[in-house]
């Protein structure tokens, strides 16, 4: 029973066969570029497969991500919409998502981007931020297992925080806000915005002119979700007209990043290459040999996706 994998290169491929050997040992794991006959693979762990290989599998029976995404495979049109495709989802993967965001919101907090600036300069600017966490209201959009994890790290932090997401979640020292129509009034009390919101129709350009004018004035915004859901032009004009006070941005609409995007050499842009909460291979192989185990007793995979809602 052939399991294709597409992560991490060729290179990669040693560990991931030695760590599911250890944990699914039915399974013949073989490189995405292999030559194995298309009829005879079953599941599929890939990143970013090119469009209409998926569909050259006639025997295939479940796909799984192998990170928190899914949009890499479904924007493929060709990609097979009738079987099973899961998310990745470990509590490896939320504690990274979590270290990220806390980086995110302390490096903004701080002024990371001054800092690591002004090392380079060679110039000794000491300086003083208006405020320490106990002061700043934190809000995560997106409150899935990676915004729960990272909203509740916030907190423990000391920043006031909320989360918002499209029915009421419950977690321990988090305000929640749901709905469009609590979006306003969620927006209005963040000081620096977290979105963790996965692609869909509805989060595209989500965070435009509109949205980062209802944050208060000095706010920050970190994205660890997708990049269609920010319109730079709209956050580079917010940072130059002094209304937000920096970014983190860890995801793009085209990745890698262009060498000519003014990202890159914004002075209030801190860039990160994709990085946020990719898991341990030993936590992902794990979780793919659950997946697959379910799969195979008749059970519903953990992390399935759900194509009416999104995610």
């Amino acid at each position: 029973m052939i399991l294709l994998v597409k992560t991490g290169g060729p290179e990669a491929m040693p560990e991931w066969q030695s760590l599911l050997a250890e944990f699914a040992p039915h399974l013949d794991v073989r490189h995405w570029d292999d030559p194995v006959p298309p009829e005879d693979v079953r599941y599929a762990f890939v990143w970013q497969p090119e469009p209409g290989r998926l569909a050259q599998l006639p025997n295939l029976r479940l796909i799984s991500s192998s990170a928190a995404g899914v949009d890499h495979i479904t924007s493929d049109p060709t990609y097979p919409k009738h079987l099973p495709l899961v998310r990745m989802l470990t509590d490896d993967q939320a504690q990274r998502m979590g270290e990220y965001v806390c980086l995110g919101a302390l490096s903004l907090l701080r002024d990371m981007k001054r800092i690591v600036t002004s090392q380079a300069a060679g110039k000794w600017d000491g300086f003083v931020t208006e405020r320490s966490a106990l002061h700043t209201r934190a809000g995560v959009m997106g409150m899935g297992n990676l915004g729960t994890r990272a909203a509740q790290m916030l907190s423990r932090l000391g920043f006031q925080t909320a989360g918002w997401s499209t029915s009421r979640k419950s977690v321990d020292g988090v305000e929640s806000f749901a709905g469009p129509e609590e979006m306003a009034g969620f927006l209005a009390r963040t000081d620096i915005l977290v979105c963790l919101l996965p692609d869909t129709p509805a989060t595209r350009g989500l965070i435009c002119a509109e949205t980062i004018a209802l944050l208060p004035k000095g706010a920050g915004i970190v994205n660890a979700g997708r990049g269609p859901q920010i319109l730079i032009p709209d956050l580079i004009a917010g940072l130059d007209s002094g209304h937000l006070c920096g970014a983190m941005l860890d995801v793009f609409d085209t990745e890698p990043l262009p060498a000519e995007s003014p990202i890159w050499t914004h002075p209030k842009i801190i860039v990160t290459p994709h990085i946020a909460s990719f898991g341990a291979k030993r936590e992902r192989a794990r979780h793919l040999a659950n997946v697959i185990a379910a799969f195979e007793a008749g059970e519903t995979p953990p992390g399935l996706y759900d194509p009416v809602r999104g995610y």
